[in-house]
């Protein structure tokens, strides 16, 4: 493992060939210059039209020409750091280094009832101590853990839990961008002495609204890093074909890229696969399907090409527990990202699609992050792995390994040891009474909870945090974004909760 993160040390699969990445791109290139994007934003189509783009300000539509579209390509740099609280967590994007994103969910998930509920301030602090407990988790994505908790109005859920993760976790994190959230988040992460990841998330299909591009602007020309991703639906959003979303979706993603590169030449971009096939049965995304696996690797493929990072799958899974249908639609995902040279993925902690998530079942995807890791890893080739002389010394039966200097050194560097996976023989498993992968998984969570604990705030850190937080809330009370009665309760919630909550 390299530092928070996996090297990757064999050629990425590919699924497409030289020929076909090329069809991808001239239809991508048509398709932009002809028919072009829509950007809801007057400055962005400005500064688009400054630079030889076709501008239609009635329908705010952009045509970009193939030789600005590429020169953009290229200046994007292809490896750049992301700083976190912690130095020793800091994360590289882009390289030979595969790095493991926590995923959100709306919701908390009832372990009994298996129903979602609203969390608690105290859950969404909980979840984000045992991701920071988790060694694979590198990344902290936006929205994530949940997308707000009790008593937060819709106006503060992105302060609230951009000031979560600061508060109970050292490891880098993304943001959103709603109502000028981006403001505060970056002048919170710089009081917390850390970096974030900022976001351009578009609509398709082929638009962009003003909050997206609002923020490529904020945060390109505060010199921030920034992740381009477009949420299509293959069937509803994008075409149901796979090659025809592809198109659809690159032509969203390098119409934003674009932008950033003009706003901010050089500009740290990280760009992000969030198809999904559609499942015509009940028009909901297939998150845990092959068809939106085999998108991502050709969208990693592509953009390989022009050295970009890509944040190339997120593994959210259709099961609606952590059963053998959620084990294998997140770990194929995973594993097929992964083989893929993705940069980063969203795994840890989704339980259903973007619905729900929970702290067990960010424990059981540490043991599928470490399997996908150590694939990544490879094989070692050495005179020392190769063992020859080993293996003359040892000979045919009776000899055997187990005693040997050799197996002693190399066993824990070869294998990969998980943390909740059942691996006992079948007589140790009875004597500790049958528990599964969920049920150990459980109690490691609990175990975590009770002696893991996040590195705190300072007190001055903690104190500007809360004045930028109380900024907010007067800033989108003036906007009429909270009520009065909201804003009652919402203190009443935090008194309630023992605030900020320990």
């Amino acid at each position: 493992m390299a530092l928070n993160g996996f090297t990757r040390n064999f050629r990425p699969l590919e699924v497409l060939t030289e020929e076909q990445i090329e069809d991808v791109h001239r239809g991508t290139l048509e398709v932009l210059w002809t028919t072009g994007f829509r950007m809801e934003h007057e400055r962005a189509l400005k500064l688009m039209e400054q630079n030889d783009c076709k501008v239609d300000y009635d329908e705010m539509r952009v045509r970009i020409p193939p030789a600005l579209v590429e020169e953009c390509l290229r200046k994007t740099p292809s490896i750049f750091p992301v700083r976190a609280r912690d130095s020793n967590k800091d994360v590289t994007i882009g390289g030979n280094v595969l790095c493991f994103t926590s995923a959100p969910g709306m919701q908390t998930v009832n372990l009994d009832t298996w129903e979602p509920q609203e969390p608690t301030r105290k859950e969404e602090y909980d979840a984000i101590a045992v991701l920071d407990a988790l060694p694979t988790c590198h990344l902290h994505a936006p929205y994530s853990p949940y997308f707000g908790f009790q008593g937060v109005p819709p106006a503060m859920v992105l302060p609230e839990t951009l000031a979560a993760r600061l508060r109970n976790s050292t490891k880098p994190s993304l943001i959103g961008h709603s109502h000028d959230s981006e403001i505060f988040a970056m002048q919170m992460a710089q009081a917390a002495g850390t970096e974030v990841m900022c976001g351009c998330y578009l609509a398709p299909p082929l638009t962009g609204y003003r909050d997206a591009f609002e923020s490529v602007f904020r945060c390109a020309e505060a010199g921030l890093s920034i992740k381009i991703l477009s949420g299509e639906v293959m069937g509803g959003t994008a075409p149901t074909t796979i090659a025809g979303g592809l198109v659809s979706n690159l032509v969203e993603v390098i119409a934003a890229l674009v932008l950033t590169q003009l706003v901010r030449p050089g500009t740290r971009v990280i760009v992000k696969d969030f198809s999904f096939a559609m499942n015509m049965e009940t028009g909901s995304p297939l998150f845990g399907s092959i068809e939106s696996a085999l998108h991502n690797v050709a969208f990693a493929q592509y953009f390989r090409k022009w050295g970009v990072p890509v944040d190339g799958c997120t593994a959210y899974p259709n099961a609606k527990k952590p059963d053998y249908q959620g084990g294998y639609e997140k770990a194929i995902r995973a594993l097929v990202a992964g083989l893929s040279g993705v940069s980063t993925l969203l795994l840890h902690g989704s339980v259903h699609g973007e619905l729900t998530h929970h702290p067990v079942q960010s424990v059981l995807d540490n043991d599928v992050a470490g399997m996908v890791g150590r694939f990544m890893e490879g094989i070692s080739v050495n005179d020392e792995t190769l063992a020859v002389r080993l293996i003359q010394e040892v000979g045919p039966i009776p000899g055997h390994y187990l005693s040997k200097a050799h197996t002693r050194k190399w066993w824990k560097l070869e294998e990969f040891i998980p943390k909740a996976a059942d691996r006992l023989t079948y007589p140790a498993w009875i004597q500790i009474g049958k528990k599964s992968s969920f049920e150990l998984a459980r109690e490691r969570t609990e175990e975590i909870l009770a002696t893991h604990k996040p590195t705190p705030l300072s007190s001055s850190q903690e104190e500007e945090l809360e004045r930028i937080l109380e900024e907010a809330r007067k800033y989108y009370k003036r906007k009429g974004l909270i009520s009065q009665e909201e804003m009652a309760r919402y203190r009443d919630s935090m008194k309630s909760a023992n605030y900020p909550y320990e």
